[in-house]
């Protein structure tokens, strides 16, 4: 008997000690929003190839799901796809119930600019005359956009991103992470104008909308983490050195404030290991070795060592 008891309580600790180690390297489940997207896709990628996590990606429609299952970049199963409109007054009731258990959100939703063809079409017939008078061909800034499927700023990055700030919190998601833009501390940002009229109605003010929406998450009581890349390109990343800062500060020293979506994907995943809650501005530049030590910083190693300097941005400008 007492032989028994001794074995049976060898396997129950067996099989607890199992639970736990199970339990300790169970992927991280996070929901990337946005995913049909150029950063979205990148970033589900990136979630794809890493052991410690299991994504599921969120898209507004079945074709742009078809996209992404097409992909062959990206090995998102049929299961790990969700199809919902974040802008949707029934955005939450919408959502499948295989979203329980999700652990943490990256939000890459946003209103994508359409250049207007009437703008278009005018800035292509004056183009010759502005050649003859020595002056660029087209200025880019003056273009007059519309919103891609009527998303403007306040609907798309605004309520939309708090509709998802609020799934999170009802999902009991222990992280969010945000990819945002550059420019938020200047209201008279030039991206602030696109989509408006030349009077100035209409419906811009993207930058504004954007940073409304963080100010809320800073305030939910979520971890987050907000990333402010400069203009995204589509080049490869992991090429050039990592410049990470606050409160746009970033433009006054860098003339060029580039990043690689591939970059910003990279610390998105960096991101979602770290604890402390952080806003951040980046942007990538040529590297330049200095007494020899070459190499270039990954992600999670320019961000921890940024995160070190305790910066973060203030929302009370």
């Amino acid at each position: 008997p007492t032989t028994g008891l001794t074995l049976f309580s060898l396997l129950a600790l067996l099989a607890l000690a199992g639970a736990f180690s199970n339990q300790d390297t169970a992927p991280t489940k996070v929901l990337v929003t946005g995913a049909a997207g150029k950063t979205g896709r990148l970033v589900l990628k990136k979630l794809e190839e890493n052991p410690r996590y299991e994504p599921k990606g969120l898209v507004r429609t079945e074709g742009s799901a078809l996209k992404l299952l097409e992909d062959r970049k990206i090995k998102c199963p049929l299961e790990h796809m969700v199809i919902s409109d974040i802008t949707s007054p029934t955005f939450e009731d919408d959502l499948p119930s295989g979203l329980r258990g999700m652990d943490a959100m990256i939000i890459c939703t946003s209103a994508v600019p359409r250049i207007s063809r009437w703008s278009l079409a005018g800035a292509i017939l004056k183009a010759p005359w502005n050649l003859v008078r020595r002056k660029p061909p087209m200025d880019f800034r003056k273009l007059q956009f519309k919103w891609k499927h009527g998303g403007y700023p306040e609907k798309v990055d605004y309520h939309g991103q708090m509709a998802q700030i609020e799934l999170a919190k009802k999902l009991g998601m222990q992280k969010v992470v945000i990819v945002s833009s550059m420019g938020g501390t200047n209201p008279e940002n030039f991206l602030n104008r696109v989509g408006k009229k030349r009077d100035g109605s209409g419906n811009g003010d993207i930058l504004v909308w954007k940073r409304k929406a963080e100010k809320y998450l800073v305030e939910s009581g979520l971890n987050y983490a907000i990333i402010h890349p400069g203009g995204l390109v589509d080049s490869p990343g992991g090429k050039e050195t990592f410049v990470l800062d606050v409160d746009d500060k970033i433009s006054k020293y860098h003339d060029q404030t580039r990043i690689s979506r591939e970059d910003v994907a990279d610390l998105c995943v960096a991101a979602l290991g770290c604890t402390q809650n952080c806003s951040f501005d980046c942007i990538t530049t040529t590297p330049v070795e200095v007494n020899g030590s070459g190499g270039i910083k990954t992600a999670s190693e320019s961000l921890a060592e940024f995160l070190q300097e305790s910066k973060t941005a203030n929302y009370a400008m």
